[in-house]
This record gives C-alpha cells, sequence and structure tokens, in this order.
C-alpha cells in the first residue's frame, strides 16, 4: 500500500511541477525531509519562496484534495519551513505557503487548482 501512495504522490508532484514550470516558478527543491515534515515543493517566484503541498486524487470519493490540509499539517509544514529557510539564509525572502490540487472529474478531466497564500505560518 505505501509503495502504491508514493508512486501516486511523485505522479502528483510530477504533473505539479510540470504546472508550476509553466507558470514561471523555479524549482528549489522537491520532496524536503527534515524532522519536523515534509515539503513537497520548495519554489521561487521573482522574490517570493513557495513552500508547496501537493494533494492528488483520482476522483472526489473523499472529498476535494486541499481538505486534507488540515491545521496539524499545515504546522508541520511550518516547522519544516523555517529549517529550510535556515539552511539556506533565506531570510530576505518573502515566504508563501500554496496548496496545489490535482484530481479527476468523472468524465477523466483532469482539474489543476493551485491556491496560493492557502495558510499562514503557523
Amino acid at each position: 500500500m505505501k509503495t502504491h501512495n508514493y508512486q501516486k504522490g511523485c505522479q502528483g508532484e510530477d504533473l505539479a511541477i510540470q504546472f508550476l514550470i509553466e507558470a514561471n516558478y523555479e524549482i528549489l527543491k522537491r520532496n524536503y525531509k527534515r524532522p519536523s515534515g515534509e515539503i513537497d515543493i520548495i519554489s521561487k517566484k521573482e522574490e517570493t519562496i513557495v513552500f508547496i503541498e501537493v494533494k492528488y486524487r483520482k476522483n472526489l470519493d473523499y472529498g476535494y484534495p486541499r481538505e486534507a490540509v488540515n491545521v496539524k499539517k499545515q504546522k508541520r509544514i511550518g516547522k519544516t519551513a523555517l529549517w529550510y529557510l535556515k539552511e539556506k539564509n533565506l531570510f530576505d525572502f518573502g515566504v508563501r505557503f500554496d496548496v496545489l490540487e490535482i484530481y479527476f472529474e468523472d468524465n477523466g478531466q483532469r482539474i489543476i487548482n493551485h491556491f496560493e497564500n492557502a495558510f499562514p505560518l503557523r
């Protein structure tokens, strides 16, 4: 089961990276891990470091993917983002937390929603 979820997550992140590159984001890091958690994608757009949580679903049977980014998850992402900012000495940049959801409608159409400033640093 974990292997399947990992593969599905990688597929979603691949689609997300393609989407972000087309939107002129510079990809800095993928799957950044620290004891506090993991950040799916770290990117830069203009003078802003953007931490992106990717949620990918084949359908909406369990709700919209973005709904899985609860406060607990947001806190882990925030703590992990602080690790990255400190390691790279990037405190002169703006910071933003986005959620990028990808899912398929019943007719097979892929939907990508990018929620900028989805949550604050907690």
